[in-house]
């Protein structure tokens, strides 16, 4: 706002308030007094630009937004620890620590025999990085075989400036209310693990809901996951009393979205030198990531469609491909249109 507010602006304006009979030269104490004033008037210009720009939410730094935010009583969402399974040739004591490369873990709770959730020591999404071979951190008595094997509740890091900052907009636009779907989205999406979810009014009568859910990794959530929230919004011990989340008289019903696999058959023209073998691993991952960035945007799209466009571009891209034509998803040349409550997922690939 004061950008136009120069160090040269100000000196001239004060040399210019006095008479001209007065030695006003450079060196000059005139000069020098004033030069020394102007510096610190346009220091003060930028401190108020900069409080100017720290009180609204829109240009406001983190601290600031969350200060301003406070006011609604909004908060960034903190970062959590991932919760994994483990498979163990024995039952193994709580609390027990392992290692896997520089992640540490801890035995917290039994599955089965031999099946445990063990948790992330570090917070966020590094504790979501690593399957494999466990190392425990103190001898454990007949201990052979440890693998962590699946993520069931992943850990998300601290909501970032940005997002917040959406959200804290996004509160204005539609009030959350008492069971309303601004209210269960709001509240849903705020649980650990939660990447997204669809809200279905009685849809088995009147005062059911069903909440369809994504993984923060925006994937199919693990049933540990959706046990977990299904107690927390709605227990089933005694749904719709409100001992949850929920408000009294609704009876919540808790599901997980579900992978639609998409078979990609295409004819492709190679640089010289270059075949299939060598460019299978690049085309796979540049799969993955159009699957992984179309999942994401599940939660605020009717359906997800899966764009034959989207998929030869990509490719076309990648190294050791001149052309692409004839692709084909699922045996047909046209773009796949996914049930609401699906997700893609990678299916058989030939080229």
């Amino acid at each position: 706002m004061y950008e136009e507010i120069t160090y040269e602006d100000l000196l001239q304006q004060k040399l210019d308030m006095i008479a001209d009979d007065v030695d006003k030269r450079e060196g000059s104490i005139v000069f020098n007094a004033l030069a020394g004033n102007s510096v610190e008037a346009q220091l003060l210009y930028i401190a108020l630009d900069s409080i100017l720009n720290e009180t609204f939410a829109d240009t406001a730094t983190r601290e600031f937004l969350i200060k301003r935010a406070a006011e609604r009583g909004m908060s960034p969402e903190p970062a959590t620890h991932a919760r994994l399974k483990g498979l163990f040739n024995i039952n193994i004591p709580i609390g027990s620590r392992f290692s896997l490369e520089d992640q540490n873990y801890e035995t917290i709770e039994k599955i089965a025999d031999g099946e445990f959730i063990l948790e992330a020591e570090t917070v966020g999404n590094e504790g979501n990085l690593y399957l494999g071979t466990l190392i425990p951190i103190e001898y454990i008595d007949g201990l052979t075989s440890a693998e962590l094997v699946e993520v069931l509740i992943p850990g998300d890091d601290e909501e970032d400036t940005e997002s917040f900052r959406r959200r804290y907009f996004s509160s204005f636009n539609s009030q959350a209310f008492g069971g309303n779907r601004q209210d269960y989205k709001d509240k849903v999406n705020s649980l650990q693990g939660v990447g997204g979810v669809k809200v279905y009014r009685a849809w088995e009568g009147g005062g059911t809901v069903k909440l369809v859910v994504l993984n923060s990794l925006f994937q199919k959530p693990s049933q540990v996951l959706i046990d977990s929230l299904q107690e927390t919004i709605d227990p089933l011990g005694s749904r719709g009393e409100g001992v949850g989340l929920a408000p009294m008289d609704h009876i919540v019903t808790v599901e997980g979205v579900f992978e639609d696999s998409i078979n990609i058959e295409t004819t492709i023209i190679y640089q010289d030198g270059w075949s299939w073998v060598d460019i299978e691993p690049y085309v796979i991952a540049a799969i993955d990531e159009y699957f992984e960035s179309l999942n994401e945007t599940w939660a605020d799209q009717e359906a997800l469609v899966v764009r034959i466009s989207q998929i030869e571009t990509r490719l076309l891209g990648l190294p050791g491909i001149i052309d692409i034509a004839n692709t084909k998803l699922n045996g047909l040349q046209q773009n796949v249109v996914l049930d609401p409550d699906a997700i893609a997922v990678r299916g058989d690939i030939s080229g």
